[in-house]
């Protein structure tokens, strides 16, 4: 039993799978480098408005209609974000202050979940949904399929636990749209009212689509892990 575990849950059998590992790890590190080297180059292009992104973010919630989302400062880099439940917009600190075309589009970004939030979109309501039954996923998947090896391989607990593994997949792939959506709203708002001009609308579209980008890794990362405890875990008690 504890010889055809390690052979072929951990050892040699499938060896092979820490592949799936290192591609996943390769796929998250070029995400970030990309936006980080993006961000970083058109932070130091100072739009033409000279507006703050904190001002052009109240100027584009304003223009939206929305009187109720606070505008706060937070610290951090690039750790900007809605939060639907407070309804506060937060900036960070390369965000809050800056002028450059990075910032602003970043906070328009921002500004695109607030208007989500507002318009009832759909994929939003649907991640939100969803955040409580992820976190307890997300905490107890993986002692869940631990408890099932430890318990002479029981299918029935690694089968749950891979289930339930499988709901952070699930989340991440309704994220996709919902940030691609703001990313749009965001770029076609910045562009009809004139908060920047062409170029520079350009500019920020390349910031947001490798921002973009590094949803699309997280999604293909837990694809990937997912994979390797499906290959290692789910015909185990077939195989017995």
């Amino acid at each position: 039993m504890y010889g055809y575990g390690y052979g072929m849950g951990y050892g040699y059998g499938y060896s092979w799978t820490y592949l799936l590992v290192i591609v996943g790890l390769i796929i998250s590190m070029a995400a970030s480098a990309k936006v980080r080297s993006t961000y970083s180059r058109y932070a130091k292009v100072r739009s033409k408005n000279g507006i703050t992104a904190a001002q052009a973010a109240q100027t584009i919630l304003q223009g939206a209609g929305i009187y109720d989302v606070r505008i706060e400062h937070i610290a951090g880099n690039l750790t900007d974000n809605y939060n639907p439940t407070t309804k506060v917009l937060n900036l960070s600190d390369s965000t809050y202050g800056s002028t450059s075309v990075a910032a602003i589009g970043v906070a328009a970004h921002e500004c695109g979940h607030a208007i989500q939030h507002q318009t009832n979109y759909a994929p939003l309501n649907i991640r939100g949904a969803m955040v409580p039954a992820v976190n307890i996923g997300s905490t107890i998947s993986i002692p869940m399929i631990l408890i099932g090896v430890l318990l002479s391989y029981n299918q029935t607990l690694i089968t749950l636990g891979i289930a339930l593994f499988s709901l952070t997949l699930l989340f991440q792939l309704v994220t996709l749209p919902v940030e691609f959506d703001a990313s749009n709203r965001a770029l076609r708002i910045l562009d009809n009212s004139g908060l920047l001009d062409t170029q520079e609308v350009s500019q920020a579209k390349k910031v947001l689509s490798a921002a973009a980008m590094t949803y699309v890794a997280a999604a293909a990362v837990s694809a990937l892990q997912l994979l390797r405890l499906v290959l290692i875990f789910g015909g185990r008690g077939r195989r017995n």
